[in-house]
This record gives C-alpha cells, structure tokens and sequence, in this order.
C-alpha cells in the first residue's frame, strides 16, 4: 500500500488559507477519484476538496474548524500498489517538505507521541511569534496533533507555556528551514508579520447572548485586516444627479422584465459606467505586487452579494465588453449563485477591481475598505431626492447619488483618482434614453 497527501487547495486569487467547516468522510472510508472529502470555508468562497486518488482514509490531519495554509496536508489516503504498508512513515512524509524540514527542528518524537512532533508551518510560525514552547502544548488533532486552533486558544486565554533557552535554538532553525515549505501565496516580507493579538477580555452580563464566531466570519475578518495593516487607505467622494437615468430606467423597467425575465437595476447601469471609465483610465485596474505594480489587461469588476452571515465578492469577467442587459443579467445570475449556496471557486476568481451597492441598504455615504489585492473600491450610495442649486441658479428637486471610491495609495493618486471619478460621474450624468442602449 502506499500513502499519498491531499493539501489544502487555493480556492481563489489572493486565497492563502481555508477553514475545514466538516469532514464529509471519516478514518476508514473507501473513496474514489473527485469523491468530496471536506468541506472548506475561505473569505471568498465555500467550496468541497475532492479526493486527487482512489482508496481508504488513513488519517485526517486537520479538525474542524481549523484553519490551514495554502499547501498544508489537511488528510492522508491509502491507495493500493507501491511502498508496503509497513514502509516507515517518514518514507510517506518525505514528500512533504514541511514535514521533513520541521523533522530537523524538533526533538525525536518517542514512541507513545505518534505524530505529535510533526509541526505543520502555521502551527510553527504562530508558535515562533508568540514563544510558545511547542513540546508543552497538548494537541487536539488527529493522534494529538497540535493544531493552529490549539495555539490560538491558549494565546486567547494567555496561559502561553514558554520556550526554554535550550529549544529557542532548535525552533529558530526550523523558523529558517519551514521558510522554504511555506506556499509562494504565503510569502511575506518579515516586517508584514504581526504577532496574534491577544482577545479583548469583554464582560458577559446577565441576558447577553454569546454568538460563536463561524470559519467563514474569521476568515473575512482575517482578509479585512490584512487589507487595512497592508494597504494605505485614501477615501475620495463625488455627488452625481442621475435624474436623467432614473427617469430612463423607470421607463424601461416593466416592459424590460416581461421580456428578459428579470429585474433591470440601477446597479447595472453603475457598474457598466465604472467599466467604460476604467478602460478609459486604466491605472486604476492595478495591483500592487511589491517591487512593482501589475496594471490588469482584463476589466473584472468585482460585486459583493451579502448572505444573513457573510459576505461573497463574485466576479463579473470583461465587463467593458458586456452591454447593461448583459451586466443586470450577470448580477442577476450570480446573485442566486449565492444565496443558493451555488457559488463556484471559480466564479470568485480575476477581479481587478470592485464595486459595492451599499445603497441597497439605504447608506448615503461610506469608506470601504479594499478587496486585497485590488487598488481601489467604489461604494455606489442610496438615490436619494435633494434640493439642487441648477446652473441658472433656479432650485430644483434631483435624483442624486454619491459615489465614495477607497484607493490603496501606493498604487493610486488623488489626481488619477479625481479624473477616473469625474468620467463615471460624466457618463452617469449622461444616461438617458436619447443617448444610453441597454442592449
């Protein structure tokens, strides 16, 4: 028999790590080739790991509700034919790097500690930022594997045991060997690394209610402060008078959805504006990459759909290409993608730049912060009536909008910036039924 690897999937661009909400098979279960295995959660997507062979569960690295690494083994698999069952099992570890770097970075496990001193690379890197002696840690995870979710509780509780002077010197060598089993998508610079922050000690009163914090939640907190501690935030603001368009919409909507079979938005109108203006001004459809900038060919925009729990940022590809039918029936289609729970890994993936209806919801002005590694996001406000002051000085009532753009200014400048939003304002204020097809 011989023994083979499943490691945690990239489920998504700028995706470095997913969260195993729940194992659909147990230690002992026959599978097939693409038979799903776990459940994973990530900031972007909820998606199944399919099984890469056929044969029978050996061992489930991972528990649920940890969280792993791009690259971490998260089960292991038998499969028939090759090394004898009885072969060492470092001879099934060799082909993981991790596991045969941390080997030379940790005391010999004894007979009874199993896998125990097998350390995975996050395990090591929490472990090394916060002075955890590992080898006084008791795992919960398969065969008393220590898990990230261990460390992250005893760090939250902050009974953290002590690495000695005699095992710093060992750690730090494996702190230098795990840097080469670490996946490209994890490297960083060391600055960027921040130790885990202990939890805030909040007072539990009688009637308080106690939510648990879901894989999912955790992972959009974690991408959200990556962004912020990364990022430079700027925010910039434009009023817009749509009267013109709202007028035009509204002539068009019933007959629209009688015939397309779904609703014309206002959002589509919005978005296919932001595409026109990004291909017009192409700096702001950057990435920041480093020692260098990536200006992205393809328009991607970017939607964020909301669930009762969480957020989903779907993807809508060559948007400048689309017509606004083809966009509102996108938006459409992605929206039941989600609430659905349908969503595909690859229906999140390539988007360059992102746009978010907060209007939806009646906001009139707010600062989003930036879907990493994108430069820029544009929060499209509530439509609102207001009292306007007209060029020949007369007050009318307007359908007016306000459109807040957030940019990561080491990628972006206020002048790019005032220009991309003046041309979406331009064309916004020109839709009309004189002017604007929607097919």
């Amino acid at each position: 028999m011989e023994i083979e690897q499943i490691k945690m999937p990239q489920l998504g661009e700028s995706v470095t790590e997913g969260t195993i909400s729940k194992w659909l098979v147990s230690v002992g279960d026959k599978v097939n080739k693409y038979d799903p295995l776990a459940e994973v959660m990530t900031d972007k997507v909820n998606a199944e790991v399919p099984s890469s062979f056929s044969g029978t569960i050996k061992e489930l690295i991972a528990g649920e509700g940890d969280t792993l690494a791009v690259g971490e083994i998260i089960c292991t698999i038998e499969i028939e034919g090759g090394v004898s069952e009885e072969a060492p099992a470092a001879d099934a570890a060799s082909s993981d790097s991790a596991s045969t770097s941390n080997a030379s970075a940790t005391p010999a496990p004894s007979a009874d500690e199993g896998s125990k001193a097998r350390y995975s690379p996050a395990v090591l890197k929490l472990a090394q930022e916060n002075n955890i002696d590992l080898t006084l840690v008791k795992g919960s995870g398969a065969g008393g594997r220590i898990t990230r979710k261990d460390l992250k509780q005893m760090i939250e509780s902050g009974n953290i045991p002590q690495a000695s002077a005699q095992t710093q010197a060992p750690k730090e060598a494996a702190k230098v060997e795990t840097a080469s089993a670490q996946p490209a998508a994890q490297t960083q610079p060391a600055a960027q690394a921040q130790p885990a922050a202990p939890a805030p000690s909040v007072p539990v009163a009688a009637g308080d209610i106690e939510i648990p914090v879901t894989g999912i939640r955790k992972a959009i907190a974690a991408n959200m402060l990556r962004s912020k501690h990364e990022a430079p935030h700027a925010w910039t603001m434009v009023e817009v008078d749509v009267t013109n368009l709202v007028e035009y919409r509204n002539g068009l909507k019933d007959d629209f959805k009688k015939k397309e079979g779904f609703n014309l938005t206002f959002f589509a109108f919005f978005v296919k504006a932001v595409a026109q203006a990004l291909k017009e001004y192409p700096q702001i459809n950057s990435m920041w990459a480093g020692d260098k900038i990536i200006q992205k060919k393809d328009i991607n925009i970017s939607i964020a759909v909301a669930t009762d729990d969480a957020l989903f940022v779907p993807v809508i590809k060559n948007a400048d290409e689309k017509t606004i039918k083809g966009i509102g029936r996108e938006i459409n289609e992605l929206a039941q993608k989600v609430r659905a729970g349908k969503l595909r890994s690859e229906d999140m993936q390539g988007g360059t730049f992102t746009v978010n209806n907060t209007g939806s919801f009646g906001s009139v002005q707010s600062m989003g912060i930036i879907n990493y590694p994108q430069a820029a996001i544009l929060q499209v406000e509530s439509i609102v009536k207001r009292p306007v002051v007209m060029n020949n000085g007369m007050i009318a009532v307007r359908d007016m909008v306000n459109l807040c753009l957030s940019l990561d200014h080491r990628v972006l400048d206020g002048l790019v910036c005032g220009r991309f939003l003046a041309r979406v304002k331009e064309i916004l204020e020109n839709t009309s039924k004189e002017t604007t097809s929607i097919y």
